[in-house]
């Protein structure tokens, strides 16, 4: 039997070094409260993984799904991540005579959450065909699903670090909504493997069942993470409270040196790194001939590569590094990865394809996190809010425009490739893949341009005034 006070004990004489996030806790605020509020963040990452890294792979391969439609499909969850500024401004301003303003918009997500990938397998099975309903039925259910999942991950997603926000205080607040994404992180870490492994092997009923035990376990662990975290305060809900205006702010954001020129960058950047996130898994599936079970591992792979870029990224900047070189960095190692994708077919080496998929989360963690800090950086008259919302919209929007780019490109070029319209030499399945890949490194080359401007105007960032890096608000 397990010895408890034992196992406590010996937690104590380690270093708090080796503790992440151990001197966040606070007698008001302890730690198991923390992890237990972060677990919504485990179940965002959880969906987050089955939809761009999972379910693109088996809705193109298994089920035989054209790419466009896959990369449509998964890229409607982002059409919520703009409004995520209005949900935590409704959140913010919410009227209740229970005097809650979290909690509401974080179970709305939840059931929203649950609701979608409920619905989704019968949805992606109904939509491969294997159904005597109409067409537009399929189409209407497959996006119905993963809609209410995109709102739901969105609103619960920005209610809960809003939550986050309010239960910290303010010298510890950065490092509490840093921990709530390196959570995030960890659900997709985790889920990636245990994806790999219940689906191995495949079969529509074992999908059905993963997908629907997602569903269970977003709804049991919101539940857990939310009981008992906020308190009713009905005067932070009274109906003469102002609500506050934001387009003089925005107005003057906008005017302000170099923004604009941020904003392009940022956009630019955002696309290159996206444009993958369809067509990744299924190039390993189609042209390395990977099961299931391995490209599923492949998120996992991402996201380690992101957790590591946080960490160094974290480090770099508190020793006073200039995030715009740290950002170029990311985009330089980008190219690098996506070179080793590229090559890793003529040489059939998946080995080398997966090194490539660890170094695109690293550089496009490095350039996150990066071009985050920079934002903040930017803040002028208590405009934080207002300038995150904006890197958010600009990365969320982009995001989902590089995924449907990046499947319709496949398919097009695919189809030009074997039908030989390219040439002879082109005729493979591989060249549809490689086109996009290409343009993704064009792309990066772009946003070094477009970047070399701010690195040379502004040297120097002004990081004091943050506490201890953290990812303030950050989006996914």
């Amino acid at each position: 039997m397990i010895n408890l006070s034992k196992m406590a004990k010996t937690w104590t004489r380690i270093d708090p070094r080796f503790l992440p996030f151990a001197d966040v806790a606070t007698p008001d605020l302890p730690l198991s409260r923390l992890l237990r509020l972060s677990l919504f963040q485990v179940s965002v990452g959880m969906a987050t993984a089955l939809l761009v890294g999972t379910l693109n792979r088996v809705m193109i391969v298994e089920l035989h799904m054209d790419a466009w439609m896959v990369a449509l499909m998964v890229a409607l969850p982002l059409i919520f991540a703009p409004f995520r500024a209005l949900i935590g401004h409704k959140s913010d301003t919410h009227r209740s005579i229970l005097g809650w303003r979290r909690v509401p918009y974080i179970w709305i997500g939840t059931w929203l959450q649950f609701g979608g990938l409920a619905i989704m397998p019968f949805a992606l099975i109904i939509l491969s065909g294997d159904t005597h309903w109409p067409a537009w039925f399929s189409y209407l259910g497959s996006a119905l699903a993963f809609l209410l999942v995109g709102a739901g991950m969105q609103t619960t997603q920005t209610a809960g670090l809003a939550l986050a926000t309010d239960l910290a205080d303010a010298k510890n607040r950065p490092r509490v909504v840093a921990m709530m994404y390196v959570m995030l992180l960890f659900g997709m870490v985790l889920s990636g493997v245990m994806f790999s492994v219940f689906l191995d092997p495949f079969s529509p009923i074992q999908l059905i069942k993963v997908i629907q035990g997602v569903a269970l376990i977003t709804l049991l662990l919101n539940l857990f993470a939310l009981w008992k975290q906020e308190a009713r305060q009905p005067k932070n809900t009274a109906p003469s409270i102002v609500q506050p205006k934001f387009s003089q702010s925005w107005s003057e954001f906008i005017k302000a040196p170099q923004v604009r020129r941020f904003l392009i960058m940022l956009g630019l950047g955002t696309t290159a790194f996206s444009m993958q996130d369809i067509i990744l898994e299924p190039y390993g599936g189609e042209i390395l001939l990977l099961d299931v079970s391995a490209t599923s591992f492949l998120t996992a792979l991402i996201a380690c590569g992101s957790l590591l870029a946080f960490t160094l990224s974290a480090r770099w900047l508190s020793k006073g590094y200039n995030a715009y070189r740290i950002a170029a960095s990311g985009l330089l190692l980008g190219l690098i990865a996506f070179s080793m994708v590229i090559f890793s077919e003529p040489l059939g080496s998946p080995n080398l394809f997966r090194l490539g998929a660890l170094l695109i989360g690293f550089g496009g963690g490095l350039f996150a996190v990066s071009t985050l800090t920079i934002a903040m950086s930017m803040d002028q008259e208590n405009k934080t809010g207002m300038v995150i919302g904006a890197w958010g919209a600009v990365t969320a929007t982009c995001s989902g425009i590089g995924m449907s780019l990046g499947g319709v490109i496949r398919d097009l070029v695919s189809d030009l490739a074997m039908g030989g319209v390219i040439g002879t030499t082109l005729m493979n399945p591989a060249t549809g893949y490689s086109f996009v890949y290409h343009i993704e490194i064009y792309l990066l080359f772009i946003t070094l341009i477009a970047l070399g401007p701010l690195v040379a105007k502004k040297r120097n960032l002004d990081i004091s005034k943050m506490s201890k890096f953290g990812l303030a608000d950050f989006p996914s």
